[in-house]
Order: C-alpha cells, then sequence, then structure tokens
C-alpha cells in the first residue's frame, strides 16, 4: 500500500510589523502550496504533484492533509500551522505533522534557515523571501502574483529535497551563526507503527 506525505508551505497577507503582534494566526493566508507524492515499501516516490491554493481556494486543500501519513514542513509548528489556525478544520491540530526545523532544534538547541541548510547540504539557495512575497500580494497584479506562487512552490521543493537527503543520508549540513560547518545526525524514517507516529496533540 502507497504511504502518502505532504509537504507544505505558507505564505501570509501581512507581516508581524502590521498587526502588532508575534501570533501567525493573524498575518492572514495568501497562498499555500503543496508537494503531494506517494512512496513505496522502500520510501522510493512513486508520483508526486505541486498544487498551490490561493486563500479562496483553501478549503480544498484540507483533504490532502486527512489522507498523509506525514505532514512536512520548515519551522511549520511555530509559524504555517498557527498560521493556517483560522482555515483549518478541528481535526488539522491533531494530523502527523513533521517540522524540519524542530527536529534540528531538539538537538542543537536552536533554529537554523532554510537557506542555510539548502546552501550547505544540496549547494541551492532559495529563490527569494518571505519579505517579499508578501509586498507581491500587496501590489496584487498578474506579475507579482506569478512571482509569489513561483517562490512558495520553490521553498515546498527545497524542503521536500532536503527532507529526502536527510532521509537517506541520515544528517543534514548548514553553517551555524559562527560561521562553523555543522553535520547534525538526524533519522527521519518512518515509525513502523502507526501509533508510534508522533501527532502534535495540543498545536491549537
Amino acid at each position: 500500500m502507497a504511504l502518502e506525505e505532504v509537504f507544505f508551505d505558507v505564505e501570509t497577507k501581512k507581516l508581524f510589523s502590521d498587526i502588532g503582534s508575534k501570533d501567525p494566526s493573524g498575518l492572514g493566508v495568501s497562498l499555500v502550496s503543496v508537494y503531494r507524492r506517494s512512496l513505496n515499501e522502500k520510501l522510493e516516490e512513486i508520483e508526486g504533484e505541486m498544487i498551490s491554493f490561493w486563500e479562496e481556494e483553501i478549503p480544498k486543500m484540507w483533504e490532502l492533509f486527512l489522507k498523509a501519513k506525514r505532514i512536512i514542513g520548515f519551522n511549520s509548528l511555530r509559524f504555517d500551522v498557527p498560521a493556517l489556525k483560522p482555515y483549518a478544520p478541528k481535526e488539522f491540530g491533531k494530523l502527523p505533522h513533521f517540522d524540519i526545523m524542530d527536529q534540528i532544534r531538539r538537538i542543537t538547541s536552536h533554529g537554523v534557515s532554510l537557506n542555510a541548510i539548502a546552501m550547505e547540504t544540496l549547494k541551492k539557495k532559495k529563490t527569494d523571501n518571505g519579505l517579499n512575497a508578501v509586498f507581491y500580494y500587496a501590489k496584487g497584479d498578474k506579475e507579482s502574483l506569478a512571482k509569489l506562487k513561483k517562490y512558495c512552490e520553490a521553498d515546498v521543493r527545497l524542503t521536500r529535497d532536503i527532507y529526502d537527503y536527510a532521509l537517506k543520508n541520515k544528517e543534514l549540513l548548514f553553517k551555524d551563526r559562527w560561521n562553523n560547518l555543522r553535520k547534525v545526525a538526524l533519522d527521519f524514517s518512518h515509525p513502523e507503527k502507526a501509533e508510534e507516529q508522533k501527532i502534535q496533540d495540543s498545536l491549537f
């Protein structure tokens, strides 16, 4: 039986400075990009597709999340999940969320950026930044919204590729705040028994 995984990234309509709060739930979601895929018993991708959902399309997105064995993001437990809270069904908080940054933070006790990992692990870098994504949404013209979608989908691909690297090599590389190269041992393998899957019981 195929194993379903979902990778996702959220872009918002506002910045924290706009709302005078550090609560992502008040930022409003402009776009969510999702890469849905099926894996075989060897955890090899059988098929997958990228789908992006604008704010008004978000209700159509939840079916993908509800089917997934693992929902994968980067800094998602602290940002993307709470940003989606106003849009989410009640089941969302209890789904099998897997946050790559959270896994790293457990070992290093501090966070690290997606770009820092991508540059050292994959020799790739982000195509843009979240600040520009808010500006693209605010401009609202066809070209700006196309840039927003392209950026969000590119971040999802980076998240997927970083995850797959760690799944295969059981490590990730990045330079820390002192510019020292770090190699962190990680185990992203799926638990054999469903009850062993890490469930976030109180995200909301």
